[in-house]
């Protein structure tokens, strides 16, 4: 053997070492990518899609994009400006130019790497937009009112539960510790029995007139045809898109009653341990509307806010908005969007300890949500609660609109011997997919 041929031999092991060391650090995953160093790995991350961008919505992703667990991935909105300005927020946290961006929210519907879908457009798309993304084998979490008609309400809880979806309507205060510990002060007797309740709302009103007509805008830049959706065609104005459509019967809920009764009446249904049932009549009075439900509490809706005008004046009481009280036979507890519990006699508040945060925070009921994505449990705000408090809200705004008192069959869903009642348990729909 020459020293010829053990040099190429050296050589070749030289060469076949290095390659193996070089083979071995290419082959090194980073931490991220396994979840390690408290990271999520991306293959146990929740892809979310967005459909509907607006103020209320931009609070909501904000609290959602905080999560190290969810990944935004796209929007949809019918507005060009709305749509540069969520991509905006979305790239800006995760620092890449990633998130696509959607005029119909179909396309977004189409993707298969989403797992779930925040809706927050207008009320009118709610409920339709929702039963689409169920039936795409998307879980939802929709903002509320999370269907303008009482029909619309059912056929979105029946929806999820045929498609085996994960639902969450935005009523956050479910999830809020000072709401919380009144409906457990409640439960557990401090209160003694509870007889009578108190939900907030804004004061009613029925609106449909027109905003003067504008040229219809390039659909690019605003597709006015998808803003109406199933809402009945009029014509464009900018205000309409700017915010102006709460209010209008065609674009709002039960009369703007739902605006605050989705979430306050919601507390009273839990309070009473009624989120299988609802109150069976509901009287209207000149500032409130009397409810009662069958083992005899009473629900009183009280009419405490102007919707109109100068918002920033409307009347809010020192507890904050969508307050509630809560009476029983040995005192009451009352509390609101402040995080303050205050209570009759004071001393129902002994040794009773709670985490004070404000009850527009929607960060623990995101949480609750996309938790329950994983376990496939019901989350606090289900379709079934959705279902009934809603539906209860809704039966309290036409007995206001007919200004009559009304009995339900809280079963059926039905008002008994009121055919007038039950034609406006649903609406008319506007053909608008093209």
């Amino acid at each position: 053997m020459t020293d010829s041929t053990n040099t190429t031999r050296r050589d070749f092991l030289c060469t076949a070492a290095m390659g193996a060391i070089a083979t071995s650090a290419a082959s090194i995953v980073p931490a991220s990518a396994l979840g390690l160093e408290g990271t999520v790995a991306p293959s146990e991350k929740i892809s979310l899609g967005v459909i509907g961008i607006g103020p209320r919505c931009t609070y909501d992703l904000k609290a959602m994009l905080q999560l190290p667990d969810i990944r935004c991935v796209a929007i949809a909105d019918v507005q060009k400006s709305r749509r540069d300005q969520g991509k905006q927020l979305v790239d800006g946290a995760y620092g890449d130019s990633s998130c696509k961006l959607y005029s119909d929210f179909r396309e977004l519907l189409d993707r298969k790497d989403i797992d779930a879908v925040l809706i927050a457009t207008g009320d009118r798309w709610h409920a339709p937009a929702s039963m689409l993304a169920a039936q795409a084998g998307k879980d939802v979490y929709s903002e509320k009112p999370c269907g303008i008609t009482i029909e619309l309400c059912q056929q979105l809880a029946d929806t999820i539960d045929a498609e085996g979806r994960v639902f969450q309507a935005g009523t956050q205060r479910r999830s809020v510790t000072n709401f919380a510990k009144a409906v457990e002060m409640v439960h557990t007797g401090k209160l003694g029995e509870l007889h009578t309740m108190h939900a907030s709302v804004y004061i009613p009103v029925l609106e449909n007139s027109w905003l003067p007509p504008e040229a219809t805008p390039d659909p690019k830049v605003c597709d006015w045809n998808m803003w109406l959706g199933p809402a009945a065609w009029r014509p464009f104005n900018q205000k309409y898109v700017d915010g102006r459509w709460r209010g209008q019967w065609d674009f709002d809920s039960g009369a703007r009653l739902l605006d605050w009764g989705a979430h306050t009446v919601d507390l009273c249904q839990w309070a009473n341990k009624a989120d299988d049932t609802m109150p069976i009549e509901f009287a209207p009075e000149e500032d409130k509307i009397v409810c009662r439900y069958q083992n005899g509490v009473k629900l009183i809706i009280d009419f405490l806010a102007e919707p109109f005008g100068n918002r920033d004046l409307h009347y809010i009481t020192r507890l904050g908005t969508c307050p509630v009280r809560f009476i029983g036979s040995e005192g009451w507890v009352e509390t609101g969007d402040n995080g303050e519990i205050v209570t009759e006699p004071k001393s129902l508040m002994q040794d009773e300890q709670y985490e004070r945060v404000r009850g527009l925070d929607v960060g623990t009921h995101a949480r609750n949500f996309f938790d329950c994505m994983r376990t496939r449990e019901l989350t606090n705000a289900n379709q079934n609660v959705m279902r009934k408090s809603h539906i209860a809200s809704h039966a309290a705004a036409i007995a206001w609109i007919l200004g009559r008192k009304l009995t339900i069959d809280p079963a059926t869903e039905e008002f008994i011997d009121d055919p007038e009642a039950n034609l406006l348990r649903s609406r008319p729909a506007r053909e608008w997919a093209v």
